[in-house]
């Protein structure tokens, strides 16, 4: 196959389990390429996502490496059988590949977390509040590039509107409910959104109030995006150096304890409804 010049997020994730798998199994990647009738150069490459891998590859290898997890087995043969080519695609070489990968990992989740302390989760995001936020950035976007951003950002609601949507719970700060990012029109408009997009059965909505005794977790901000298995869950946080995504078994854990921790401190549903209406009164 062809050498990519950059890899998806996604491909880099295939070729990282398949190391990982290797490095568990205690080969060289010399020792993994010979089993593919390869070298190590095409191997290095596999494993950095730069080149692909056939579904029949990803299964000898798997066997090679003694991999007994058959359900993983299959999501790894999936994605190295993917050609999905996205509605994303159309903004590849428009906007940074960040904003791509984020799209493409939302577009296969089987499930959706997040945890926003000061901005609305951007799925829940009005056009005014996202062309907002996105603009604040310093040094300015140019006008076009903005655009592009929010047109962006509206389009990947997608994965919660569509007609085979997929669950999604998000735990939202108080902070971020009163932080007016426009004005009260605008700041009730987007309240209500959030309102609408809580009534869909597949979409959970908590509230973490100001006055909640003995919180201090505000610095667990995060996108925690589940995978066909656990293996291949994926958290999304940011970084100085841009967006992180995190995959190590230890960090997944990790993550998943302190959203449980998260919705435990909320608001259950249906008082958090309350809640963001009565913000949405005093507007």
């Amino acid at each position: 196959m062809a050498r990519r010049k950059q890899p998806t997020a996604r491909q880099e994730r295939l070729g990282a389990e398949l190391r990982k798998l290797r490095e568990a199994a205690g080969l060289k990647g010399r020792e993994a390429a010979a089993l593919l009738g390869t070298d190590s150069a095409q191997m290095s490459q596999i494993e950095f996502g730069t080149a692909g891998v056939s579904e029949e590859r990803v299964r000898r290898l798997a066997a090679h490496y003694a991999c007994t997890d058959e359900a993983f087995i299959e999501a790894l043969v999936a994605m190295a059988a993917d050609r999905t080519r996205g509605w994303w695609e159309e903004y590849r070489g428009l906007l940074p590949t960040p904003f791509l990968d984020l799209s493409e990992l939302e577009h296969h989740a089987t499930y959706y977390w997040d945890v926003n302390f000061l901005h609305i989760p951007g799925l829940l995001q009005t056009e005014d509040y996202a062309r907002r936020i996105l603009g604040y950035r310093v040094p300015e976007l140019p006008a076009s590039e903005l655009e592009l951003r929010v047109r962006h950002r509206m389009e990947r609601k997608v994965v919660i509107q569509d007609p085979e949507p997929i669950p999604y719970e998000t735990v939202i700060h108080e902070a971020a409910l009163r932080i007016r990012v426009g004005d009260r029109a605008a700041a009730r408009a987007q309240l209500v959104r959030v309102l609408d997009a809580s009534e869909a059965d597949h979409v959970i909505v908590r509230v973490i109030p100001f006055d909640l005794d003995g919180f201090a977790g505000a610095d667990s901000t995060m996108v925690y995006a589940g995978g066909a298995v656990p293996k291949l869950d994926t958290v999304v946080r940011d970084a100085p150096s841009g967006t992180a995504l995190i995959d190590s078994d230890a960090q997944l854990g990790r993550f998943r304890t302190l959203f449980r921790r998260m919705e435990a401190a909320s608001l259950d549903p249906e008082r958090s409804r309350d809640f963001i209406h009565s913000l949405a009164k005093e507007l």
